[in-house]
C-alpha cells in the first residue's frame, strides 16, 4: 500500500456556477445509460477546508479532513477524522465528486485521487473533483490502527505445518494478534466494518455538499461501494467497480477462492520464466521451474536468505507477482539468481521490495483483520480450517497455509460478526463493472455475480488478464469504456448471456537482464498504490 491554493469558496455557490443541472434516476437515463449530462446541484453546505498538499508528481493536490461518527447509530458520540485528498475541478462543466478507493481493506486512498486525475483524459478530469480519502483506521485518518507492531518481522514460522506442535504455535500467534487487538483497540473494533466504512462515505458526501456521487472503487473498494450504493441508492450517481469481490464469498469463501487461483497464476509466472529460459536459465518446462521455486522454498526454510527471508517471507515477496505481471521479471531475476549463483542478497533485496511489511503495513493489516473479522462470520471451529487449508494445500500449494494464517486471527476475533450486506440493487443507475478473467485476488466469478446483482449494470472482460487492478493500467479498450462511462453514463450495450464488451489483455511482460525493460509505467504506478491481499 502506498501514497493549490486554499479554496475558501461556499460550496453552494461554487456548484451554482458551475453545475449544469442532470437526470439522477434511471428512469431519467437510457437503459443503458447512467446519469448523462452534468450532476444536480446540491443543497448548500458548510464548505471543507482545503489546504495544498502537492506533490512534484500532482502539484494541484489539496487536504482535507472531515469528522464522523465512530458509531452512526450515535451520530452525537465520540467522532472519528477521515483524512481526504482531492484534485479540483477546473472545467465550467462540473460532474461532482468522483470518490476513488484502491482496495484492502486497509488501503489508503489519498494518494489515488492524483493518479487518477492525472490517468484519465485530461478533458474528463477536469469535470470532476477527483476525491481520495483514507477510511476509518487506516493511514491519516485518526484514530489509527496498529494492533500488534512487528507481527510480520522475519523470520516467521514456516506457513505450511510440518507438524502439530508447529501448528499449534502458528495457531497461537494468530490468537496473540487477535487478543492483541482486542487490548488494544476494542473500543473501536466493533465499529471497524464495511457498513460503518460506507456511512462515513455518506459524511463525506455532505460534507463536500453533493446531493449525489460518483464512486470509483478496485478490490476491496468495489464491495464498499456496492454496500454503500445499497445503503444509500439515491446518493450514488455513477459507479465504477474494477476487480470486483464476488458477494456470495464474504469473507471466508472469497479467501479460499484467492487460494486456487493466486495457485493458478505462480504456474503462469513458472511458464513465462520458463518461456524465457534464455534469460534466466531455470528452464524451459514450466513443471521444472516450479519445482525449482519450491526447492528455493525448502532450502530458505532451512537456511533463511541473508537471514531474513525464510519460506513464509519468501511467499510474501513472489505474491505480488500474483497481482500484477509487470512484477514478473524483478522476481525472476531474484529467483534465478538465487538457483543459479547462490546469490542470497537479491533474495533479501526482492524481499524489501516486495514481501516486507512496514509501519503502514502494519497499520494496513490491522484494518484489514478488523473489517473483515467484523464484516462476517469465520469458523470457529479450528477443525474446518485446518481441512479446508489442507485440502486447497493439496490441489494449491502456492499459499493456502500462507493466506490461512494471515486470516487465522478470526477465528479468534474478540468482536462477534455481524451479517454480510445483500447488496443486490434495482434502485441505481447502471453500473460498469471491469474484470480481468484471470484475476487472482478477486476472481472472474465475482465480477459475473456483482454485474447480475446490480441491474443494468455492464460487464466489460479483460479476456486472458492476469493483473488485478486493470482500468488506468495501460489498456487502452478498457480506459475507453470507462472514459465513456465517465464522461455521459455511456455503457457498452451488450447482447446475449455473456459480457457486454470483451477487451484482449495486454502484452505479458517482456524478460530482460535488468528486469527493467518492458514494463508498463502505468500498470506499476497504479499498482504500487493498490493494497495487496484485497
Amino acid at each position: 500500500m502506498t501514497k493549490r491554493a486554499v479554496l475558501l469558496v461556499a460550496v453552494g455557490a461554487t456548484v451554482a456556477g458551475l453545475v449544469t443541472a442532470a437526470p439522477s434516476t434511471v428512469s431519467a437515463a437510457s437503459p443503458r445509460s447512467a446519469g448523462k449530462g452534468a450532476a444536480t446541484p446540491p443543497p448548500a453546505a458548510a464548505p471543507l477546508t482545503w489546504t495544498d498538499c502537492g506533490t512534484t508528481t500532482y502539484p494541484t493536490l489539496q487536504c482535507s479532513t472531515v469528522r464522523a461518527p465512530l458509531d452512526h447509530d450515535n451520530p452525537s458520540g465520540r467522532p472519528v477524522t477521515l483524512a481526504l485528498s482531492r484534485i479540483p475541478h477546473t472545467a465550467k462543466t462540473f460532474q461532482g465528486p468522483l470518490l476513488v478507493n484502491p482496495g484492502g481493506p486497509g488501503g489508503s486512498g489519498r494518494s489515488l485521487a492524483g493518479f487518477v486525475a492525472s490517468s484519465l483524459p485530461a478533458k474528463l478530469a477536469a469535470q470532476y473533483d477527483v476525491i481520495g480519502f483514507d477510511p476509518r483506521g487506516v493511514g491519516k485518518s485518526t484514530p489509527a490502527l496498529n494492533c500488534l507492531p512487528k507481527y510480520f518481522d522475519p523470520v516467521r514460522p514456516a506457513s505450511v505445518p510440518d507438524s502439530a506442535a508447529a501448528e499449534r504455535t502458528a495457531r497461537n500467534r494468530a490468537a496473540s494478534f487477535a487478543a492483541a487487538c482486542g487490548e488494544k483497540h476494542g473500543d473501536l473494533l466493533p465499529y471497524m466494518d464495511t457498513v460503518s466504512a460506507a456511512k462515513d462515505l455518506d459524511v463525506i458526501r455532505r460534507a463536500l455538499g453533493a446531493r449525489q456521487i460518483n464512486y470509483f472503487g478496485y478490490s476491496y473498494g468495489t464491495y464498499l461501494g456496492a454496500v454503500y450504493a445499497k445503503l444509500f441508492p439515491a446518493h450514488v450517481r455513477r459507479l465504477v467497480l474494477d476487480s470486483v469481490v464476488d458477494p456470495d464469498g464474504v469473507w471466508y469463501e472469497d479467501n479460499l477462492g484467492q487460494d486456487h487461483a493466486f495457485d493458478a497464476r505462480h504456474k503462469a509466472f513458472a511458464a513465462w520464466v520458463a518461456r524465457n529460459d534464455a534469460t534466466y536459465r531455470l528452464g524451459k518446462d514450466p513443471a521444472r521451474v516450479e519445482a525449482a521455486w519450491y526447492a528455493m522454498r525448502d532450502a530458505v526454510g532451512k537456511h533463511p536468505a541473508a537471514g531474513k527471508v525464510g519460506p513464509a517471507e519468501l511467499e510474501d515477496t513472489f505474491m505480488p507477482g500474483g497481482y500484477y505481471n509487470g512484477y514478473w521479471p524483478r522476481l525472476a531475476e531474484a529467483f534465478a539468481a538465487y538457483v543459479n549463483d547462490k546469490d542470497q542478497d537479491a533474495l533479501a533485496t526482492a524481499y524489501k521490495d516486495f514481501g516486507a511489511v512496514d509501519t503502514s503495513g502494519e497499520n494496513g493489516y490491522s484494518v484489514y483483520t478488523a473489517v473483515q473479522c467484523r464484516d462476517a462470520g469465520w469458523p470457529r471451529n479450528w477443525s474446518t480450517w485446518r481441512n479446508d487449508t489442507w485440502r486447497a494445500h493439496r490441489k494449491s500449494p502456492f499459499m493456502s497455509w500462507n493466506n490461512t494464517w494471515y486470516n487465522a486471527p478470526c477465528a479468534t476475533w474478540p468482536v462477534e460478526p455481524l451479517e454480510p450486506v445483500e447488496v443486490g440493487n434495482d434502485a441505481i443507475p447502471p453500473a460498469l463493472v471491469l474484470q480481468a478473467t484471470d484475476d487472482a485476488a478477486t476472481p472472474y466469478e465475482g465480477g459475473v455475480t456483482m454485474s447480475r446483482r446490480l441491474k443494468g449494470s455492464a460487464l466489460v472482460v479483460e479476456q486472458g488478464g492476469g493483473n488485478h487492478g486493470i482500468s488506468l493500467s495501460g489498456n487502452a479498450c478498457l480506459d475507453a469504456h470507462l472514459a465513456r462511462y465517465l464522461t455521459d453514463g455511456t455503457l457498452p450495450a451488450g447482447v446475449g448471456s455473456g459480457p457486454d464488451a470483451v477487451c484482449d489483455a495486454l502484452p505479458e511482460p517482456k524478460a530482460a537482464p535488468d528486469a527493467r525493460a518492458g514494463t508498463n509505467p502505468k500498470g506499476s504506478a497504479l499498482h504500487g498504490l493498490l493494497g495487496f491481499r484485497g
